[in-house]
């Protein structure tokens, strides 16, 4: 019990750093490409922007979560859900 316990958080920690890399990844990656844009879009088309804001905060849902999801399979990590 003790070793399916040690096993099931240091799998957890791997992939919750995997998910930091990968989140961190994205935030830089949109900030890039889109900061001076989503900016102006603030400044000038509020409605607009917080449709685009909530759009992109479900894509990163679904993107990371997909992409984790493949990373732990293919890592072979035991996940306790």
């Amino acid at each position: 019990m003790k070793k399916d316990r040690k096993k099931l958080i240091r799998n957890f920690a791997l992939e919750l750093g995997l998910y930091a890399l990968l989140v961190f990844g994205y935030f830089w990656t949109i900030l890039q490409l889109l900061g001076d844009w989503l900016a102006q879009l603030y400044a000038t088309n509020l409605p607009l922007y917080a449709v685009i804001a909530l759009l992109l905060i479900v894509a990163q849902g679904v993107l990371l979560e997909s992409v984790t999801t493949l990373l732990v399979r293919l890592l072979r990590l035991e996940r306790l859900e």
